[in-house]
């Protein structure tokens, strides 16, 4: 299937395979890239030298276009930065909205320029600084996310800026990717449905807790660190909640 996505990245699918911290390791992300969709490393919890590593170990898995993940607001966010155009990564994605100037430094080395946002402003924000495409991330997403719901997100996005954007929050199968196509969207990026692939490092037993939960085992609380997170509620998670600011 070929969308602007797929013509942008060179992938043959327009899916892509999210940057999740300690999960989105270079077996995955090379298994995601194999199988034509773009893989993206998690590099906000590597080291730089694991980061450099990790590049190195997937392109020895895989010839097909791959990105890395980095957060924009890191004090080392410059030092990723060269990693990735000096390891000839093709893609970078950022957690939060990079600066125009980091931009500028990837798009003049021909890296793809793909920051994931909450917001529509943000959007018109990034496109504005040269952006080359946009991840946009509807509530249902998991891990950090926002209040807006997909549905409501992804259609102002895609009327507010000329550049391809790829829906998040909430697809898991076809469906969901016809869905964000009739949109307008240009593809579909997933986390938690690659999580419990057989080339995810998580254990197991961790798969079978998602696998086993139902709509009423998720909530989204911002009793972890103060940002809303989409997550399985677990006692841990209730214990957070419960607890006062001494304790």
């Amino acid at each position: 299937m070929e969308t602007a996505l797929t013509r942008l990245v060179g992938i043959r699918h327009p899916v892509v395979q999210t940057g999740m911290g300690w999960v989105a390791g270079p077996r995955l992300v090379s298994a995601a890239a194999n199988a034509g969709a773009l893989g993206i490393l998690a590099s906000a919890t590597m080291t730089l030298d694991h980061l450099r590593e990790a590049i190195r170990e997937v392109r020895s898995r895989t010839d097909a276009p791959f990105g890395v993940n980095l957060r924009a607001d890191a004090g080392d966010a410059g030092e990723r930065v060269r990693i990735i155009v000096d390891e000839g990564v093709r893609v970078a994605s950022f957690a939060l909205a990079p600066s125009r100037e980091l931009i500028a430094e990837l798009k003049e080395a021909g890296v793809v320029v793909v920051p994931s946002v909450g917001a529509r402003r943000h959007a018109e924000k990034v496109a504005a600084w040269g952006a080359d495409a946009v991840i946009v991330q509807g509530g249902e997403g998991g891990g950090h996310t926002g209040e807006v719901a997909t549905t409501v997100l992804l259609p102002q996005v895609v009327d507010a800026v000329d550049i391809p954007v790829v829906a998040a929050g909430g697809f898991h199968d076809g469906r969901g990717l016809v869905a964000a196509l009739a949109y307008g969207a240009a593809g579909i990026a997933m986390g938690t449905r690659f999580l419990l692939t057989s080339d995810s490092t998580v254990p197991a037993a961790v798969k079978a807790k998602y696998l086993a939960a139902t709509v009423r085992d998720v909530t989204v609380t911002t009793a972890v660190d103060g940002l809303p997170h989409r997550m399985l509620r677990t006692d841990f998670v209730d214990s957070l909640e419960r607890s006062g600011r001494a304790r």
